[in-house]
């Protein structure tokens, strides 16, 4: 179709060298071929080049001291891609890896899982290439405080409300908004991860994780099967692996692995999550010491295999969660789990797999659960907290875990419709862009050129 291509080929002319970026642009934009084909308005109103340009991209300079009272510079950003459905809404990620085509292919994905949620939520993301590992509290803290000095201009609770993301945990949302009160004088919900003290909604932390695993429930219920005795793959040790893990052991099935940026854990017997959660929430330490206490698990350091999911996705199981970062399933992995028996694949990370795992994962029929639809439960926890701020109550956790779990087993349902309504009955990634676009796309030719 040549109104898709050449929205991409000008795509890589305006934003050259960012190939994360076209990857996602170009999975939305394929996806949404047959809708195009159909309805020519959202071509009359030059929707697809006004919604792969971010409304405002902001870049800055982080300067900050190190506890040897060196001078540090980073980058930072902040992504604010649309607000046709709400105020901006998506995380901030601290990790080397980012540049400006991470944030804005995350800013991307942000906006069509924000409308998937069908909450008023706009898409955008943030960040800074800064590492918070082996970094002090003194100076995680005097970075935050540092780059809230410049983001604290572009937000507001009816703005632009970031997140936490990799590398922005309660502690560092609490730095960031702690500075951020000190040069407003306002205490108001405007980043949502908060300590519960301190504005923070109860179920926040376990909701990407919960939601990615109850969105599993509802694509396993949809073919008359469930999670209970299920053997999974969860790739990451993060706050979104932590909590699948967590939901998993709740539901009956055994997670049996997880993975850091050194190697694997395989626990046959299923992961034990104290054991996790002390090393990763407490210690902040490598997978490599949970033999210390479960020596008859196995650790499968990563040069032991160079590519994609560091050994996670090359052990025999049921149902795979990569919940680690984008790309990290390769079409390689994909075939291996495919051969291993894996039928179900729910994404708790952005983008996991890349083109040619979706495309082995569609093409073999099995049960898969796109990352803007299936880890959607934090973004839509993060708008449940600003709810909860805006009046100035907290809810109890029950009612947090329900509204998520309703919320999950709508977008599963409004997925799955899409699907079959464009002749593709379990195809969620077809379901899940053509059904954010539709969304998002409609409030734009509602609300003229702006």
């Amino acid at each position: 179709m040549p109104y898709v291509h050449d929205t991409l080929t000008r795509l890589k002319q305006s934003s050259p060298a960012q190939s994360e970026f076209y990857q996602a642009t170009e999975e939305v934009l394929e996806c949404l071929r047959p809708l195009f084909e159909h309805h020519s308005r959202y071509h009359d109103h030059g929707i697809i080049e006004r919604i792969v340009e971010p409304e405002r991209q902001i870049m800055f300079r982080v300067s900050w001291l190190d506890d040897t009272g060196k001078v540090r510079v980073n980058k930072g950003y902040r992504v604010q891609f649309n607000s046709a459905l709400g105020p901006y809404k998506g995380g901030l990620r601290f990790h080397p890896s980012v540049t400006s085509g991470t944030i804005k292919f995350l800013g991307f994905e942000q906006i069509f899982k924000n409308a998937l949620t069908g909450l008023p939520l706009g898409g955008g993301k943030g960040g800074a290439d800064f590492d918070p590992r082996g970094r002090s509290d003194g100076e995680i803290m005097r970075f935050c405080q540092s780059f809230m000095s410049e983001l604290y201009r572009h937000i507001g609770p009816t703005c632009d409300v970031p997140a936490g993301d990799i590398g922005v945990g309660t502690r560092e949302i609490g730095y960031l908004y702690g500075h951020y009160k000190r040069l407003t004088g306002r205490y108001e919900g405007i980043l949502t991860g908060k300590g519960l003290a301190w504005g923070g909604s109860l179920g926040r932390k376990e909701a990407t994780g919960y939601g990615a695993v109850y969105f599993a429930q509802n694509m396993l219920a949809a073919r008359g099967d469930g999670l209970d005795g299920k053997r999974c793959l969860v790739s990451g040790a993060g706050n979104v692996a932590i909590y699948t893990i967590e939901k998993l052991h709740e539901l009956g099935a055994r997670p049996i692995t997880c993975s850091d940026s050194r190697g694997t854990i395989h626990d046959p017997e299923g992961i034990d999550l104290a054991v996790l959660k002390r090393l990763k929430e407490v210690q902040r330490t490598s997978l490599e010491h949970y033999l210390n206490e479960r020596p008859r698990a196995r650790y499968i350091p990563v040069c032991d295999y160079p590519s994609g999911g560091h050994g996670v996705w090359h052990i025999p199981a049921d149902v795979a969660f990569p919940c680690a970062t984008q790309n990290e399933l390769t079409g390689a992995d994909a075939r291996v789990m495919l051969a291993n028996g894996v039928r179900c694949v729910s994404e708790g990370a952005n983008m996991p797999s890349t083109k040619e795992a979706v495309a082995c994962f569609l093409d073999a029929g099995i049960a898969y659960g796109p990352g803007k639809a299936a880890n959607a439960g934090g973004v839509a926890t993060s708008q449940l907290e600003m709810a909860q701020n805006s009046s100035m109550a907290q809810w109890p956790m029950e009612k947090v875990d329900q509204k998520l779990r309703n919320i999950m087993a709508n977008i599963h349902q409004q997925c799955a419709t899409t699907a079959e309504e464009f002749g593709d009955p379990s195809n969620l990634v077809l379901g899940a862009n053509i059904t954010g676009f539709r969304k998002v796309a409609d409030a734009m030719i509602e609300q003229g050129l702006s």
